[in-house]
């Protein structure tokens, strides 16, 4: 962790390369703007758009100001736009040239008194040439560090390439990957609901909880990301970061503090005690699939090889069955999906409890379900039994009722305004600005998650199993309800 004192003394720039850049647009201008408002950054805090194009400070900040108001426009106080905006210097530079950090470095002026945050929202292809460019202008000096956007590499071999490129210019401690999924609202609750809980920690483990479920569905085809799609596939785009991301909060045993180390030590163990899926076990073990014609988003779609022009082995969907080898999790397996064009956009958690060992209500008495969503909306919610209502005959009967564990439902409910929901950037962008890297994914962390799975890869090359095609519009191929459901009394939450 970056030390704050250190940082504090010093006037802070941030940086954000690929500032006219889609993401920048959609997500980092609103979240830095929403940071403003909310009094998180600090009145000196300069901010400078980096990027090839070269339209000028007057046209870049109008563009941002138009994003902003977009995306977060009923949230906007009076005053905000205007004082956000006096912030905002664009510097056009190209990273293929020499030059990008001697100007960098001039539009910076007296870098000894400053604490500069780099976030590289750009190609990991230019990672390399750019941390180039910071180290060679002495940009690179603490307390100064870097943001990184994923895709950290499309395997373990070019993950170490790249993050070999980074660790010459910053060390660990000032390298920040970024998981947007760490900076939902309920991602964060998951610790504090596990840890903070007496009533859930002695419960989370094998002997009390049969399966869980974790999915990632969304209703879009691959659009414009189809060059990187097709190259990537649902497994490295989703599955390698933001499912496993999740698996590994829910699955790690309790750290020794909220420190950023405590925290990804017990991350890391998680990965590292995956079952490896070979070539034995990766029919029954994970499902892939290849959207085809269909319906889908309210869209006709034409399928993903029509989209392309060509045949492919792309899948656009996955789903897996992991194990964890540990004392806590041996017997419970974690089902994990993710696909396109799917029937329905949402990310959803659900941990399904064991059934009673003996009913005395008979068939009536259902397993109890935590069910966490993350989007559209997100809400936690538990469903235990209750006795139902009224006078009938034959005696007690139950109902299943479902407990909302959600704060911002609480506010709803009694007619208060509920807290506005954050974008996930503005909490991570705050800590990396404050020097705190616990919510950002350590270099072992890229590397555990990576070798798991390129095991999966290799198996299905090896075994020459191909994407099944499903419709659009549908939950995925047969292969992926199978996956589930030869394991006798389990479904997709669907």
């Amino acid at each position: 962790m970056v030390s704050s004192s250190a940082a504090g003394s010093r006037q802070q720039v941030f940086v954000l390369v690929g500032g006219t850049g889609d993401l920048a647009m959609r997500m980092l201008w609103p979240s830095l703007a929403m940071l403003d408002q909310d009094g998180f950054l600090s009145d000196n805090l300069r901010i400078i758009s980096v990027a090839r194009e070269d339209c000028g400070t007057e046209v870049c900040v109008d563009r941002i100001g138009n994003a902003v108001t977009k995306r977060v426009g009923e949230s906007l106080e009076p005053g905000t736009l205007a004082r956000f905006r006096k912030r905002i210097v664009h510097v056009a530079l190209d990273a293929a040239k020499d030059d990008w950090g001697a100007k960098l470095k001039a539009e910076l002026g007296d870098v000894d008194g400053l604490d500069v945050v780099f976030f590289l929202s750009v190609s990991p292809s230019l990672f390399k040439p750019i941390c180039e460019h910071i180290e060679r202008a002495g940009l690179n000096k603490a307390p100064n560090r870097v943001i990184i956007e994923k895709p950290i590499g499309r395997d373990l071999a070019s993950s170490k390439v790249i993050n070999d490129s980074v660790a010459h210019a910053f060390d660990e401690s000032r390298t920040f990957r970024i998981d947007h999924y760490l900076g939902k609202e309920t991602v964060q609750n998951l610790i504090a609901l596990r840890f903070g809980n007496v009533v859930f920690e002695p419960l989370w483990n094998s002997q009390t909880i049969d399966h869980v479920q974790i999915t990632i569905a969304e209703t879009v085809g691959v659009g414009e990301r189809l060059g990187y799609y097709d190259e990537y596939g649902a497994i490295r785009d989703m599955l390698q970061n933001h499912l496993l991301q999740l698996v590994c909060l829910l699955a790690m045993e309790p750290p020794s503090a909220l420190s950023s180390d405590a925290l990804r030590d017990e991350k890391v163990k998680v990965l590292r005690s995956l079952k490896p899926i070979t070539v034995d076990n990766v029919k029954d073990h994970t499902a892939r699939g290849q959207y085809g014609p269909g319906f889908a988003d309210g869209h006709p779609v034409a399928g993903y090889e029509v989209e392309k022009g060509s045949p492919s082995n792309t899948e656009t969907f996955v789903a897996i069955k992991a194990e964890i080898a540990n004392w806590r999790w041996a017997g419970t397996p974690f089902y994990l999906r993710t696909g396109k064009c799917l029937p329905s956009r949402s990310t959803e958690i659900v941990i399904q409890f064991k059934p009673l060992p003996h009913s005395i209500f008979g068939s009536e008495a259902k397993a109890n379900r935590l069910h966490i969503r993350l989007q559209p909306d997100e809400d936690i919610s538990l469903t235990v039994m209750n006795k139902a209502p009224g006078l009938t005959a034959e005696g007690t009967h139950l109902q299943s009722l479902d407990l909302s564990l959600s704060l911002i439902k609480a506010f709803e409910g009694n007619g208060e305004k509920a807290p506005r929901r954050r974008i996930a950037y503005e909490r991570l962008i705050l800590d990396a600005l404050q020097g705190n890297n616990a919510q950002f994914v350590r270099r072992d962390e890229v590397e555990a998650a990576w070798m798991w799975v390129d095991g999966i890869i290799d198996s299905w090359t090896k075994t020459s199993m191909k994407p099944q095609q499903y419709p659009a519009g549908t939950f995925g191929p047969v292969s992926g309800y199978r996956l589930i459901e030869r394991d006798e009394g389990r479904t997709w939450n669907d």
